[in-house]
């Protein structure tokens, strides 16, 4: 992995501080960075104009992806050879692409507490279709911890109706519907990803290599034929600034990525769950301070309930066995 070859340039007792802090920083300025452009306001008074373009931001996000993991590759991953089936990396693309649009997209309509606390879901669909699927069988431990995060999602999403019906007392809106398609999507890419390191020894660097491509590929066949992308030229010709934010997005998104790498291959699975398990937590407290995002004691009891979940599934719920291909 180049995650690892760039890790043996790191002092042993250096690693773990180092991708602590890298994922850490990383996600913490993505998540900022997230939220300030697809929520932010541009331009002035009744001219003021928000951010509509989750094609365009996810097809820049996937470039500058790709060309990290191609570097990547060429400074520290020469060796080993991809047998990976083309069509499989174009199907597991179409899954991750569709999840980041859907995700994106659904901050036009909820805050990001809302969509962070939902993407924390991921081990649902993933667990759903790798029993149905791949034919897991996983622990007992695993099912109470995702019945822990259901019932936290649950807290927070429940709205109690007010004296009047409105948009905002249903459970369920434009932006949990485009949340609970990511998580499907999610769970069809984490199955993709797992008949390839299954079957072809996927390396890391080439699964996010090819898998951006292959994105970037329909991405922008998509942004051509809605004709999104001269509407976002024209928006970033209107408000310049947000070129800067969506570049230092994209490799605030491709460094994330290499830093989580290393942390796998140097300390395993469990270590990553725990640091990107705490950096969801503050990113979550960081955008109730920065953006004044409300949040009432049910959804903070919710939030708790959600990440006590995912810290005792990174501890106790590991284990799957597969019985069958």
């Amino acid at each position: 992995m180049g995650a690892s070859a760039g890790g043996a340039l790191t002092p042993e007792r250096l690693r773990l501080p180092v991708c602590f802090l890298g994922v850490f920083a990383c996600y913490f300025y993505y998540g900022i960075l997230q939220e300030s452009i697809t929520r932010g306001k541009y331009g002035e008074g009744a001219q003021q104009e928000t951010f509509k373009y989750a094609l365009s931001l996810v097809f820049i996000q996937c470039v500058i992806n790709a060309v990290f993991a191609r570097l990547l590759i060429q400074f520290f991953d020469t060796v080993r050879v991809d047998r990976t089936r083309n069509w499989l990396y174009a199907a597991c693309s179409l899954s991750y692409l569709g999840a980041m649009v859907s995700s994106n997209s659904a901050l036009q309509f909820v805050n990001y507490p809302t969509q962070v606390l939902g993407k924390s879901c991921k081990p649902i669909p993933v667990m759903l279709l790798g029993v149905t699927v791949l034919r897991k069988k996983y622990p007992l431990a695993k099912y109470l911890c995702v019945l822990l995060i259901v019932t936290g999602v649950a807290l927070f999403m429940y709205k109690p109706k007010k004296g009047s019906e409105s948009a905002d007392d249903h459970i369920f809106g434009y932006g949990e519907l485009l949340l609970l398609l990511s998580l499907t999507l999610d769970g069809l890419t984490g199955v993709s990803q797992d008949h390839m390191r299954a079957h072809y020894q996927t390396g890391s660097n080439h699964m996010m290599l090819n898998v951006n491509l292959w994105s970037t590929l329909f991405l922008g066949a998509g942004i051509l034929f809605t004709g999104e992308l001269w509407e976002f030229l024209s928006f970033a010709e209107r408000y310049p600034s947000i070129l800067y934010n969506i570049l230092l997005f994209g490799l605030t998104s491709a460094l994330g990525q290499s830093f989580i790498f290393m942390t796998v291959v140097y300390f395993g699975p469990l270590t990553c769950s725990i640091i990107t398990t705490t950096r969801k937590f503050f990113t979550i407290l960081a955008s109730v301070i920065l953006f004044a995002n409300p949040i009432s004691t049910m959804q903070w009891v919710g939030t708790i309930l959600v990440f006590l979940g995912l810290g005792l599934d990174a501890k106790f719920g590991k284990g799957a066995k597969k019985t069958s291909h």
